[in-house]
């Protein structure tokens, strides 16, 4: 297993001078060792590898508490999954430890969103997950109590309810349950708010074009041989993340995304099938699931497909058109809308569908934060407030134990106990 993580309440502390080539009082982050040169390299508190809104909310929050962060990435802020998500805001129920970060993370976007620019987008639209049939309002009735026991409120429609807040969908639909504090993002202006708004506190800097090849010991070094030292380096970088963390319990897991020309009002609620659930946590097998946003644009977002063993970012013409008879299934009149674009991208996906957020097993001077596969813009504040609570040596405000990379027994990747 390696080493272990720290507790929750008493992680360990790291700082500049605990880095690998020895303390650099002062020192500033903007320089970098090319490989070769002789001399210790700058060293920072803080090195992130990724600018994505995960990577952002992990600088945000490391800069708010008084370190020197790094953030590098090789291409532009908000890339990767983070430009290919829907920006759903959503507190999830598979599990205790799902419902605990989705719904801490969710708090916390409520919290901020006075402060959001226009281009965020922040809409709270709200979530109905919707039932076909009787047997799925069993399970309407079961998320409804469990949310209503932690204090998620929550209200249960009929089919005539359903109809009336959401007449593109087809008759003859059981029902739902709306989720009246979910909400919506544009994720890249979000990753880019979050940056700027922590630009203000000293030393964070954002070094764009700079991909990074190698991490380990507290040293990154980057494709043009240039080495940067810190007393953490957090890997933030998605599905990617084990390219940098070798043998870490990840997948790729590719979807795709269509939108819509300008239609306001044609849908008005995030729209999900309850079969998503399914959907989501097949391992193995290619899956869609009917998932509809309204976009603050008036525009229409149509998702969701899940593929595992797809190895290029290429639409797939096949599973795009298995993902939009799905959506018809449930909205027949979007066949009549005008698309205007479609695209891929890849979630970092684990065994038990949870976050790596913690200290690596293999590495003391390395931090994860990906492998939140679906919920990554949801759960991005949360994550970024336990990896930082942990490097500064705080009590997280949520047990961070469920998520600690840890869990996993190295040998057959799967986690040493259930969380749910």
């Amino acid at each position: 297993m390696g080493s272990q993580e720290p507790s929750a309440a008493a992680p360990r502390k790291r700082s500049a001078g605990l880095g690998p080539w020895g303390p650099q009082a002062g020192a500033s982050t903007s320089g970098a060792r090319a490989a070769g040169a002789q001399g210790p390299a700058p060293i920072n508190d803080v090195i992130v590898v990724g600018a994505g809104i995960v990577g952002a909310a992990c600088a945000a929050a490391c800069a708010r508490r008084g370190l020197r962060v790094l953030v590098l990435d090789g291409a532009g802020i908000g890339g990767g999954a983070t430009a290919a998500g829907m920006g759903h805001l959503v507190v999830m129920d598979d599990s205790e430890a799902q419902f605990s970060l989705t719904r801490y993370s969710q708090q916390l976007w409520q919290q901020l969103e006075p402060e959001l620019p226009p281009d965020v987008e922040y809409t709270p639209s709200g979530t109905i997950w919707v039932a076909a049939d009787e047997e799925e309002m069993a399970e309407v009735r079961h998320k409804h109590a469990f949310y209503g026991a932690r204090g998620v409120a929550t209200e249960i429609l009929d089919a005539a309810s359903l109809a009336r807040l959401e007449p593109n969908l087809r008759p003859g639909l059981a029902g739902g349950l709306l989720v009246p504090g979910d909400a919506v993002i544009y994720p890249p202006c979000a990753a880019r708010f979050l940056l700027q708004r922590a630009a203000g506190a000293p030393g964070i800097e954002v070094r764009l074009g700079a991909r990074v090849v190698a991490i380990g010991q507290g040293r990154v070094r980057l494709a043009d041989g240039a080495e940067y030292a810190a007393g953490v380096v957090v890997n933030a970088a998605g599905a990617a993340a084990v390219v940098l963390s070798p043998g870490l319990p990840i997948r790729g897991r590719k979807g795709h995304l269509v939108i819509t020309d300008r239609y306001p009002g044609w849908v008005r609620h995030q729209l999900v099938e309850l079969g998503y659930l399914k959907s989501a946590h097949a391992h193995d097998a290619d899956s869609v699931a009917f998932n509809v946003q309204p976009r603050a644009t008036g525009q229409v977002l149509i998702g969701s497909s899940r593929q595992f063993h797809a190895a290029d970012g290429a639409v797939d013409h096949a599973m795009l058109a298995r993902m939009l008879r799905r959506a018809q299934e449930y909205m027949p009149s979007l066949a009549a809308l005008s698309a205007l674009r479609t695209w891929t991208g890849f979630r970092a996906a684990t065994p038990d569908s949870l976050p790596l957020i913690g200290l690596s097993p293999d590495d003391p001077t390395v931090f994860l934060a990906t492998g939140h596969e679906g919920l990554g813009i949801t759960t991005s504040l949360g994550t970024g407030q336990l990896v930082a609570d942990q490097i500064v040596g705080e009590q997280t405000a949520i047990p961070a134990q469920p998520y600690f990379p840890n869990r996993f027994n190295r040998s057959d990747g799967l986690p040493d106990a259930p969380h749910h």
